[in-house]
């Protein structure tokens, strides 16, 4: 049975999230439709990272498979009639070996938190950052992003609600740099707990905006406890980059 596999890019704003939910409305749900609608049969099709509501998506890749041999351009460009008026696109389809799994093949993840630091309020990327309207301290952001490093238990910056059957993750990337009135936070790993991404990036605000230590970071994440966790950070910041594969 004939496999593809998608680039897809998306604006999680008034989007349920990218799992498919009962009342519709999810990432998911939208490209199912728009597939079936010229495929003509139903499709199932599997996404690389479950991103949230609110949460966007610049390299979300996903898979589906159906009986028919279609163009890989065809697909990106029939479906692409199909999702509008909805701010879901397939940036590119391929077709892919039936070994291919746009999740369980990947080995690297990469996510990127946008935060305005402008007093004034954005008017034209309000979704896309969360906005602090101070200066946060970027040296001091990184010093307590060092201790998340590696592989450790990360009770504390996973969600209540996650389901993954360990809370040990390993962090192989993060780097906190100043881009104009931004700071832009990139987190690489292999996998990533249920809002681990938005639970770090809220505990490293209150390190940049000296309400905690540095070392803060560490002595939550030693606690493995959900309550040693700082605010989360909203959705809206948050972008799903990259997913990486081995054959590219």
């Amino acid at each position: 049975m004939p496999r593809y596999k998608l680039l897809i890019e998306y604006d999680g704003t008034g989007l349920v999230g990218w799992q498919s939910q009962a009342g519709g409305g999810s990432v998911q749900d939208l490209l199912e439709h728009a597939l079936q609608a010229f495929v003509g049969e139903k499709v199932s099709i599997r996404g690389a990272g479950r991103t949230d509501a609110g949460v966007h998506a610049l390299g979300q890749v996903a898979h589906f498979d159906t009986t028919r041999e279609i163009r890989p351009d065809t697909i990106r460009d029939a479906g692409n009639v199909h999702l509008r008026p909805h701010a879901v696109t397939i940036v590119e389809a391929w077709r892919v070996g039936e070994d291919f799994d746009a999740r369980f093949s990947a080995i690297r993840r990469a996510y990127r938190y946008r935060i305005f630091t402008r007093r004034a309020p954005p008017a034209i990327e309000r979704t896309q950052v969360w906005h602090v309207p101070r200066q946060l301290d970027v040296e001091r952001m990184r010093e307590g992003a060092a201790f998340l490093l590696g592989k450790h238990d990360f009770t504390t910056f996973r969600s209540t609600d996650c389901q993954s059957k360990s809370p040990s993750k390993t962090l192989d990337g993060f780097a906190i740099e100043r881009v104009g009135g931004e700071i832009w936070c990139d987190v690489t790993a292999r996998s990533f707990l249920h809002n681990q991404v938005r639970s770090m990036v809220g505990s490293l605000k209150k390190v940049g905006d000296g309400s905690w230590e540095p070392e803060d970071i560490r002595r939550a994440l030693e606690a493995r406890d959900r309550a040693a966790c700082g605010p989360v950070a909203p959705p809206t910041g948050l972008c799903l980059m990259r997913v990486d594969y081995a054959d590219g």
